[in-house]
């Protein structure tokens, strides 16, 4: 059946996945609190108290200020305009989605999106979350890989083979890359320049590279800060250096997409890892739950920049103006973002 010129598009097919995902995460827990009692967990629940929720708050701030200035940084070298105090608004407004809405990452598209549109270029800011989000997760994994290797840990005699392995994967990609044809008009190779484009302003250029790296080093050192926190709370007595592998195991699992702020993965992860590591299953549960609940108090501040009603503008480089309609990327951004 034809569509008539003058009807409205059909709307897109909504994915029922986020909501079995979270559903999956959801029996999981129950699961764990079925097998392992929830006494445990309630109890360290119960013991969240104030001094806990200040620290969790301040550590939060600091950590979504780290992810506001490396958005900015990334933005700017693509040439956007994006003032910090707005990225940490839009930052803050997105942890609160993903921490609440199904998905795990509905608060990163909203934001970019909505500076896409605010800016006059939705592709050039779409892809600014992009890049910033995957160098914060390459960042998180290889700062994960290099504890794990110098604190003892349930996987730490896996782990020289699984780091080789993905140094092998990853010089392979690269090499595939640079063998792909990068000239013509094919959509590919389109492709391919743009990325390229990309990478080199948004993420290698000097007057980024080393803001990305601390950034991102400083928001999971906070994230860790708030686990082990976590785990004092839910009543975990054993060293820093024995806690910090466990939590950063954890951590990792809450990387998985499509669950809404990792849980489940997350209670999962922290049960094994404590388990093995003797502490218990039931200790991992509970302080992935304290965890789980210490995180939400922290985006709270964005549940308040969501309920503003006045808008948050974005202003875009003269250069970027010249930019077609659509956004595309067929403007490389490395023209847009000075030397690098």
């Amino acid at each position: 059946m034809t569509q008539a010129a003058g009807d409205p598009p059909p709307a897109p097919a909504r994915s029922a996945w986020p909501w079995v995902s979270n559903l999956g995460g959801l029996a999981l827990v129950a699961g764990l609190l079925w097998w392992l009692g929830s006494g445990p967990a309630l109890a360290a629940l119960r013991r969240i108290d104030a001094p806990a929720l200040l620290a969790a708050l301040l550590l939060g701030a600091l950590a979504t200020v780290c992810c506001a200035w490396r958005w900015r940084l990334v933005a700017e070298g693509l040439g956007v305009r994006l003032p910090l105090g707005a990225a940490v608004a839009h930052c803050y407004r997105a942890v609160f989605l993903n921490a609440t809405l199904p998905g795990g990452v509905l608060g990163d598209v909203h934001r970019a999106v909505r500076h896409g549109r605010d800016a006059g270029d939705v592709g050039r800011a779409v892809r600014a979350v992009v890049w910033e989000r995957g160098a914060g997760q390459v960042i998180q994994v290889a700062f994960a890989a290099l504890l794990l290797l110098a604190l003892p840990s349930p996987v730490r005699p896996y782990l020289p083979a699984v780091v080789a392995v993905a140094v092998a994967v990853a010089l392979g990609v690269v090499l595939l890359v640079r063998a792909l044809p990068r000239s013509g008009p094919s959509r590919r190779a389109r492709a391919l320049r743009a990325a390229a484009a990309d990478v080199r302003a948004g993420l290698l250029a000097r007057r980024t590279a080393p803001g990305v790296l601390l950034t991102s080093v400083v928001a999971v050192g906070c994230h860790l800060a708030t686990f082990v926190l976590a785990a004092r709370v839910a009543g975990a007595t054993a060293p820093l250096t024995e806690l910090l592998p466990l939590t950063l195991l954890a951590l990792l699992a809450m990387a998985l997409p499509a669950n809404m702020a990792g849980f489940g993965p997350r209670e999962g992860a922290a049960a094994w890892a404590f388990g093995a590591a003797g502490l218990g299953a039931a200790q991992g549960v509970a302080t992935a739950l304290v965890y789980g609940a210490l995180v939400l108090v922290a985006a709270l501040p964005g549940a308040v920049v969501l309920l503003r009603r006045g808008p948050i503008t974005f202003r875009v480089r003269s250069t970027a103006r010249a930019v077609n309609q659509g956004g595309s990327a067929a403007v490389p951004a490395a023209g847009l973002a000075g030397s690098v």
